[in-house]
């Protein structure tokens, strides 16, 4: 395994850190207080081609492979959630289908606009029903001469009051199960698509979160995703090789809390003497420095397996538990540091700590990680 990155990337991950640095750390009051992210940011990420890194060039697109979008993700998530979240789930879950099985038409149709970040893109899956048995869908899809209607609704999708663009799963079969179901582009504008209840969070301000409902929406006939009847297929794919980007995230995360960590606890006098010297405070450090090192190695090693074609099923199921987890007790551990002040909102390290519990949750909660490194276990013995 070979994690070295190119003179290329290594400039893109530079210009991501400045980018992050001086246009994004400074706003992260705003996009907190006023929960939304400003159109400056969103301007300057666009000049980056940050909502492109999926996206193939030939479509206008970064085509950075799995390790590329990693090196990305990780300076991103030293950054704000609420703004990470946004682009991330464009450039994986809301993207990475059309890369992975989209026609020619569809990737000609939206791919250069979606790499422009002119159009956003989301996933479409969760329904109220279908959680974390995301087989269990109750939204269908019928054809009706050139058009496939489609009637349900979805709930938590990340990005769904801006999104343009949704991979939308939709059950086809109903006979077949996880076997019935069909994977579809679905745009905004399509006759019987509207945005319903968008949710209030404990964290991720600036990234919105809503309810998709479909009524007789009109979706063209061109605009099946992959074959029919593949949709759930695509759906796994889609969601582990998102796993990795997300961990990435985690563990830029991670190191943005072990930084402001280490400058709090050098400039705090108790006793007569900064806080960094006692050793309980030292053995925390420690403990984030060896979780975040070991969560970005595991999330590199399956980047690379990505980009070598091999079957990543367990692989990332452990990637996203491990770097999820250790995000939250970094997060904790950051708290306990910063004490009564880390509790208060004027500190980034609150808000953090609120952002950190949806990673354990969104993209296969923990338990249903643990459920599928268990299967493949299982199945290998």
């Amino acid at each position: 395994m070979d994690f070295l990155i190119t003179d290329e990337l290594k400039a893109i991950q530079l210009a991501v850190r400045e980018f992050i640095e001086k246009e994004v750390h400074p706003r992260e009051s705003i996009i907190e207080e006023e929960d939304r992210i400003p159109e400056e940011l969103i301007e300057g990420a666009r000049k980056l081609g940050l909502f492109g890194v999926s996206i193939p060039e030939e479509y206008g697109g970064l085509g950075l492979n799995m390790v590329g979008k990693c090196v990305v993700g990780e300076e991103m998530g030293r950054g704000i959630a609420g703004f990470s979240g946004y682009q991330g789930a464009h450039t994986g879950i809301g993207t990475s289908g059309i890369v992975m099985v989209g026609s020619d038409y569809l990737k000609e149709k939206y791919l250069p606009d979606m790499a422009e970040g002119k159009k956003i893109g989301a996933f479409a899956l969760t329904e109220p029903d279908a959680g974390s048995d995301a087989s269990n869908l109750k939204t269908t899809a019928v054809k009706k001469g050139d058009r496939w209607i489609l009637n349900g609704t979805k709930h938590f999708i990340t990005n769904g009051p801006e999104a343009h663009v949704l991979t939308t799963m939709a059950v086809t079969d109903p006979s077949r199960g996880a076997r019935g179901i069909s994977a579809f582009l679905v745009e905004n504008t399509f006759p019987g698509f509207s945005v319903g209840k968008i949710e209030k969070k404990m964290g991720l301000r600036g990234n919105h979160t809503s309810e998709i409902i479909f009524e007789d929406c009109e979706v063209p006939a061109e605009n099946l995703l992959g074959k029919e009847n593949e949709g759930f297929i695509t759906a796994l794919r889609i969601l582990a090789n998102g796993r990795a980007g997300l961990a990435a995230r985690c563990s830029g995360a991670c190191r943005r809390l072990i930084e402001l960590s280490l400058d709090y606890a050098s400039k705090r006098v108790q006793f007569g003497k900064p806080i960094i010297e006692n050793q309980a405070i030292q053995w925390m450090l420690a403990d984030m420095e060896m979780e975040t090192q070991a969560a970005k190695a595991l999330t590199y090693q399956t980047a690379w397996k990505v980009d070598q074609g091999m079957n990543i099923i367990k692989d990332a199921a452990l990637t996203k538990l491990f770097a999820t987890e250790v995000y939250n007790r970094v997060a904790d551990k950051a708290v306990q540091i910063f004490g009564g002040m880390g509790y208060m909102k004027e500190m980034p390290i609150e808000r953090i700590f609120r952002d950190a519990r949806i990673t354990r949750l969104y993209e296969g909660t923990s338990e249903v990680q643990r459920m599928v490194i268990a299967a493949q276990m299982m199945k290998k013995s």
